[in-house]
């Protein structure tokens, strides 16, 4: 029985799915973007050595210009938003998906398999580049496309709670490459992971590729978008749609600006941490490129145990509320937490970086579900992608280059916290401007 067949239409305008279905579909979103997440973000975790290896050192300017490769990425994102987009508003987001997976490890383990700036010079980094803007492409169709399809299956009165795994799975993937990438470390030593074993975690992508597209493949399509099909009214143009009404219009500026706080969340806390953590702390107080991932893993297991339950909350209480909370702690506690971290001392690094995760846990839980809940099905992923993909340059893609730029102008390690408070306030701000979306029906059209 398709999952077409499977609705529950009693509700004029409402579509489920029965529980399996739902369950599949979840488990769908949070593999493929467990997948997703590890191919993207091993690079953050692993930068150091790729700065050795493929760019000729790891002095700050051969940091800095490995760093530009978080930002290229980022800058490819909206060109995969808008085509991701449209292809997912007018052939589906099944089969788009899928795709994606393969791209984003393919890409992936291509870096594993460029050659050493020593062996081929200016053409490693050049190479390097090339690939992370095919991930940031990837990535860019990635977000919207997985949310659009766990909420297009989910119930109404726990959509937040089945898409929050998607989040989980992606804060699983960091916390899976932060131990693989430490095993490495401990077992194998610097000089090892520098010469040639730094490529070891990109060339496992190949495997989870291929798993995360096997359990993609196996799911139909959406039963909104389905609806949409049989009665001929999938949107020919969804860009034109999106942007010739002033009400997406409106929407796609909120999904800009409401995540504000997403790119310092995401990308410094744990993306950026470990080589933040090293790179700072490193001299002065001997931390080591380990000990930075075993601080992120910490914040890791706290953020991952946090989602589930914060979006219960949200199913229970509504989206703003998590949201607005959620700014508030971690404009609050970002100064303080930072400076426990600039401290160099373990368990009072681990502390800062726990408190700062579950601040943020509510922002995590629950912002892509109220984007998701902002458009209809007929431009979901269109007028989504290109909204969350503006957001994560303008305050996620830049935040390791400019923090490396920053703290080594200013010498101060505490720059991070000052990005953390100000895209709260932001995100708290926007937060007036929301309209709360909790347990209501997704829009059709």
């Amino acid at each position: 029985m398709s999952a077409a067949e499977r609705l529950d239409t009693t509700q004029v305008g409402v579509l489920t799915a029965d529980g399996t279905v739902v369950r599949r579909a979840t488990v769908a979103g949070a593999v493929g973007s467990f997948v997703e997440w590890y191919d993207y973000g091993i690079y953050g975790l692993l930068t150091t050595y790729i700065a050795l290896s493929l760019v000729g050192g790891a002095e700050s300017g051969a940091l800095l210009l490995t760093n530009v490769g978080f930002l290229v990425s980022f800058i490819a994102r909206p060109f995969g938003s808008v085509i991701c987009g449209y292809l997912g508003d007018r052939m589906g987001r099944k089969a788009l998906l899928s795709t994606l997976l393969l791209l984003i490890s393919a890409s992936t383990l291509c870096i594993g398999l460029i050659p050493a700036h020593s062996v081929i010079g200016i053409a490693a980094p050049v190479i390097l580049i090339a690939l992370r803007v095919l991930q940031g492409f990837s990535a860019g169709g990635e977000v919207a496309g997985a949310m659009s399809f766990v909420g297009e299956y989910a119930r109404d009165a726990a959509r937040n709670f089945s898409m929050s795994f998607i989040a989980v799975g992606s804060f699983f993937a960091l916390l899976f490459g932060s131990a693989f990438s430490a095993i490495l470390i401990t077992t194998l030593g610097d000089e090892t992971m520098e010469s040639w074993a730094w490529r070891i975690p990109f060339l496992f992508a190949a495997p989870l590729g291929y798993v995360g597209f096997y359990i993609r493949r196996r799911m139909e399509e959406t039963p909104h978008f389905e609806a949409l099909r049989e009665r001929n009214a999938v949107t020919r143009n969804p860009l034109r749609a999106a942007f010739t009404s002033r009400r997406h219009i409106a929407a796609i500026v909120l999904t800009i600006f409401l995540p504000a706080l997403n790119g310092p969340g995401y990308y410094l806390l744990f993306a950026y941490m470990p080589t933040y953590l090293k790179t700072q702390l490193g001299e002065a107080h001997n931390f080591t490129l380990v000990q930075g991932l075993l601080v992120t893993a910490c914040a890791l297991v706290a953020i991952i145990i946090a989602i589930p339950l914060m979006a219960r909350l949200s199913d229970r209480i509504g989206r703003k509320p998590v949201l607005i909370g959620s700014a508030i702690a971690m404009a609050v506690v970002s100064y303080p937490m930072f400076v426990l971290l600039a401290t160099g001392q373990f368990a009072l690094a681990a502390l800062g970086a726990v408190v700062l995760a579950l601040a943020f846990s509510g922002h995590a839980a629950v912002i892509h579900t109220v984007l998701t809940e902002m458009f209809p099905t007929t431009v979901r992923y269109s007028a989504y992608s290109i909204g969350f993909s503006l957001s994560t340059i303008i305050f996620g893609g830049s935040a390791p280059l400019v923090m490396t730029a920053i703290i080594n102008a200013t010498g101060s390690s505490l720059v991070p916290a000052f990005a953390s408070i100000i895209t709260a306030l932001i995100t708290l701000v926007s937060c007036l401007f929301l309209r709360e979306t909790k347990g209501q029906p997704l829009r059709v059209e």
